[in-house]
């Protein structure tokens, strides 16, 4: 009998650094907009490792509340089919970005507006993960100042804090780290 090896359907990642990340993937602001600000943190394992092959994307409404988000992210160029990068104009509410070696994530964007608490929805894929994760990253001043959300009223204030990031001294800049589990695992959401 002839051993066969097992194809991608019989086993579990990482494959997510080949073809799902794109150049300029957490460039969700255009460059040089006045408004942009930074979010980055680490993905973690159970052990408090860093995870260096997890892929972080980043959905969320635009400064105005919308959530129609402007086509752009994928562009190719007509001549080469090559990847042409974004168009650097439109902000598109999406973002893919792919850990580096300590397990460290970047992304450009803008403050999402809402009537509430503005949120960024979060989707984790990582290896050992049969599913991706999904979560949200909450900034710090919407919850100091009261905002409402029926997500973070349901939490008690200990699960709360995993979605809610940190500012940095650097003003308009944020962390957000992401714990796949155990002590201070990040609350994750379950859609059905």
């Amino acid at each position: 009998m002839t051993q066969l090896s097992p194809t991608p359907s019989h086993t579990v990642g990482p494959f997510y650094g080949y073809a799902l990340p794109f150049p300029g993937g957490g460039d969700l602001a255009p460059a040089g907009h006045p408004d942009a600000i930074t979010v980055h943190g680490r993905v973690h394992d159970g052990a408090g490792a860093p995870v260096p092959d997890a892929l972080v994307e980043l959905w969320q409404a635009g400064p105005d509340g919308s959530l129609s988000g402007a086509p752009g992210s994928m562009r190719r160029d007509p001549v080469t089919g090559g990847f042409a990068g974004r168009n650097g104009v439109d902000f598109t509410g999406f973002g893919r970005i792919a850990t580096d070696a300590d397990g460290h994530w970047t992304a450009r964007t803008l403050r999402p507006g809402a009537p509430a608490a503005p949120y960024i929805s979060v989707c984790v894929h990582a290896r050992g993960l049969l599913h991706h994760l999904y979560t949200r990253l909450y900034f710090p001043e919407d919850v100091q100042r009261g905002a409402t959300d029926p997500l973070l009223a349901a939490l008690d204030p200990a699960r709360r804090e995993t979605l809610v990031a940190t500012a940095e001294p650097q003003p308009g800049t944020y962390r957000f780290d992401i714990r796949l589990q155990g002590e201070g695992e990040t609350v994750f959401l379950e859609f059905r």
